[in-house]
């Protein structure tokens, strides 16, 4: 039984779809949106001591 699942899995093919962008990339996108979130984040600090 073993041998017939590693049969059908060598005979499977693979489609696999390429990423519109390189992997590495994804990574520098979300770093760069964490960081502005941050920036916004940090921008609001304090608001609420403020007198009008």
């Amino acid at each position: 039984m073993t041998s017939s699942l590693v049969n059908f899995a060598q005979q499977t093919e693979e489609h696999a779809r390429e990423l519109p962008m390189p992997a590495e990339l994804y990574g520098i996108v979300a770093f760069a949106i964490f960081l502005l979130l941050l920036l916004f984040t940090l921008g609001y600090r304090n608001v609420h001591t403020r007198r009008r």
